[in-house]
């Protein structure tokens, strides 16, 4: 998974087909979905998926209304796809069902 690095990169990228996961380093129910990130990769190659470092990134996440980690948030074109974002726990089925369910 790629990292955001900065804020211009996060609006390059947006116009691309990105799945952009806020998270960060001290977060347990972010760990518990680390192992299978590659596995969520692979099934949906479609889509970039970068890390985005909630800590590193708090004004972004303000704008974007994420205020609970792990979240998730689908964009193509500039455009918002979907959200997955609250500061529950989330399974690997609850992620999938939420990529697929994308507006496309």
């Amino acid at each position: 998974m790629k990292e955001l690095q900065s804020i211009e990169q996060y609006n390059s990228i947006i116009n691309e087909k990105v799945i952009l996961l806020f998270s960060a380093q001290w977060c347990p129910d972010c760990r518990v979905i680390e192992p299978f990130l590659s596995e969520l990769e692979e099934e949906f190659a479609a889509y970039d998926f970068y890390y985005v470092d909630r800590d590193q990134f708090i004004d972004l996440c303000q704008q974007l209304d994420v205020f609970g980690i792990p979240s998730f948030i689908a964009f193509e074109n500039s455009n918002e796809l979907g959200r997955f974002v609250s500061k529950d726990r989330k399974t690997k089925e609850e992620i999938q069902q939420f990529i697929r369910g994308l507006k496309e």
